[in-house]
Formats: structure tokens, sequence, C-alpha cells
């Protein structure tokens, strides 16, 4: 379900805004960037969240936060995300590699770390009731360190929510070129 606010901004201000970006950008401002826009009170804390774990400090490259979040979203069936934080990730990554993590080619090309936390969040995306200390345990086995860890559990919870309500919201699919141009645009500008 569409919302009319969320297409056209909600107030002056952000449909302003939303016109003024997409004409400097010569492309359709992503839903993603529009939701920012609705109802600020919702989207200033979420991209201020998305902001904190998808660039602030942390052991893990962009890259590989990218791919944790595109991973997300392959497990929650949402295509938008996917396409989206897959042409981020390959921009950090060789895309050979994003797209072996993607197919969950065991011999994808990854870190024996970042390969162990991936298990982790996919059974804390497909599985939570079944997530024990000994899905921790193992992954700091693999040579991740705790905050390591915590960092990608909150770029997981991150998108659980994200992708959820990117389809509920119906978020139109970009052409590959759109999310191309659109991962330059986070890689430059980031999520805040």
């Amino acid at each position: 379900m569409r919302l009319r606010e969320v297409e056209r901004g909600d107030g002056l201000a952000g449909r302003t805004l939303i016109r003024l970006i997409s004409t400097v950008t010569r492309m359709r401002l992503p839903d993603a960037a529009r939701v920012a826009f609705y109802h600020r009170d919702f989207g200033k804390p979420l991209s201020a969240w998305t902001q904190a774990a998808m660039r602030g400090p942390s052991e893990w490259t962009i890259g590989e936060r990218e791919l944790m979040a595109a991973m997300v979203a392959k497990w929650t069936s949402c295509s938008f995300c996917v396409g989206a934080h897959r042409a981020v990730a390959a921009k950090q990554i060789p895309a050979a590699v994003v797209d072996a993590a993607l197919s969950e080619d065991a011999a994808a090309g990854i870190s024996p770390g970042l390969h162990a936390t991936l298990s982790f969040l996919r059974k804390m995306t497909m599985r939570p009731h079944e997530l024990s200390a000994d899905d921790a345990r193992s992954v700091l086995q693999a040579g991740v360190t705790v905050k390591a860890l915590t960092d990608a559990a909150a770029v997981a919870s991150l998108f659980n929510i994200v992708t959820r309500y990117a389809d509920a919201l119906g978020f139109q699919i970009p052409t590959v070129e759109e999310y191309d141009r659109g991962a330059d645009m986070l890689l430059k500008r980031g999520y805040g």
C-alpha cells in the first residue's frame, strides 16, 4: 500500500525537498529516502540509527555492513533492499564476491569472521527463537570481537525492520542504473 504522503512528501518542506533532490539528481528520489521525509518524528530517528549502524565507527568496513544489510534483505525477501545494498556493497567489495555471498556460496571469498557473522545474522533473522549463546561463541571463536558482533547485530536488527516497512509500503524497484547512482549518493552522503 503506497501512502500518498510518502510518495509526495509530508508537508510543504518535504514536498519541496523531494522535488529539488529529484531535479538535481535527475532521477526519482528512492522510496527509502522519501520515508525519511515522512513524519519527521519517525524519519529523523530512523535516519540517525541507520547512519550510526552503517557509517559509524566499526571494525566492519562500509562494504561489509552493506553486504550484511543485503543479506538480511535477501532472507526477508525484500527486493528493493537487496538491490540497494548490493549496489553499495559492490562499490566497496568486488561484485563477484558480493554476488557469491548473496547466493550463499561457502567459497564466496569473504573472511572466516564475516562468514561466521553472516551465519549468526541468518539465524537471528530466520529463526531468532533458536539463537543461543553458543551461536555467539562460534562467531567469537572465528576471530570476531564482541564489539564487531554487536555492530553486526545492530545492522541486522535495523534491516529486519527496514525491509518489512519497504515491503509494506510497496517501495518502487529502481533500475540497475538508478541503484548504481543511489549507491554513489549513499557512499558520498551516508544515511543521515
